[in-house]
């Protein structure tokens, strides 16, 4: 009798999974615009540590390329981890009155100084906990060579103007005092320039700022300072148009 000898050897196949597509352009390929992929272990009754079931838990990858929603500073192996939630305390896009003929809060540089400066906005919230704190604002100015109080007018003066924002934290909301005036916060400025002939118009300045703050409650205090030269008369009207101020904790 003869024997008939089969060897089998293995076969490697590179082959492309499309789940929803009959032409799938990756190792697993799900389509369609509406497509959700499931991890039963992830879910809320699984993980209940890291996923409450209320809002949508954050996937991390670890080194492994395992998919995970245990934030661990090990990478996601290790038990117990944590991530720092980003709270947004305010939005505010009109934290600074218009005023009349939205001219906004006016700041006057008048011809006895080349410098002043006016407080244009306070703003009160509240950290439940210590935290880091940045604070983003964007204010429109509108510049005149007279009191915008009574009238609004170009230069044609043939000089120039500098205006700077900035903001002082006021830690318990209980006044600025000596050290908290002083530590100012997201500077920012603008320089005005005007040949024979001025326009007319609105300016958009923005700032950021960082600091950490204990718990409790506290305010935002929003100066502009005014710059200009000997004998020359500045008027400023800050947030006439547009003003926008976030504040979120990292903690």
């Amino acid at each position: 009798m003869k024997k008939l000898l089969l060897l089998f050897f293995p076969a490697v196949l590179n082959a492309q999974i499309g789940i929803g597509t009959a032409n799938p352009t990756a190792d697993l390929h799900v389509a369609g615009n509406t497509s959700t992929i499931r991890i039963e272990s992830l879910n809320a009754v699984n993980s209940p540590v890291f996923n409450d079931g209320v809002k949508p838990a954050h996937a991390f990858v670890t080194a492994l390329g395992d998919v995970t929603i245990n934030p661990s500073i090990n990478n996601g192996v290790g038990p117990n981890g944590a991530i720092a939630p980003i709270n947004f305390l305010m939005t505010n896009q009109n934290f600074i009155p218009n005023g009349p003929n939205n001219r906004g809060v006016i700041v006057n540089n008048d011809t006895s100084v080349t410098t002043a400066t006016g407080l244009i906005s306070k703003v009160t919230f509240s950290s439940p906990a210590a935290a880091l704190i940045e604070v983003k604002y964007g204010i429109t100015a509108m510049v005149s060579k007279t009191d915008l109080n009574v009238a609004l007018t170009p230069f044609n003066d043939i000089s120039a103007r500098v205006f700077k924002i900035y903001f002082c934290i006021d830690i318990n909301n209980d006044g600025l005092d000596a050290t908290e005036l002083s530590k100012k916060y997201g500077l920012n400025g603008q320089c005005y320039a005007s040949d024979d002939q001025g326009i007319l118009g609105y300016s958009y300045t923005n700032g950021h700022g960082y600091t950490n703050i204990p718990p409790g409650n506290h305010a935002l205090y929003f100066f502009a300072e005014i710059i200009d030269g000997i004998s020359k008369y500045t008027s400023i009207g800050f947030g006439g148009e547009a003003d926008l101020l976030r504040i979120r904790i990292y903690n």
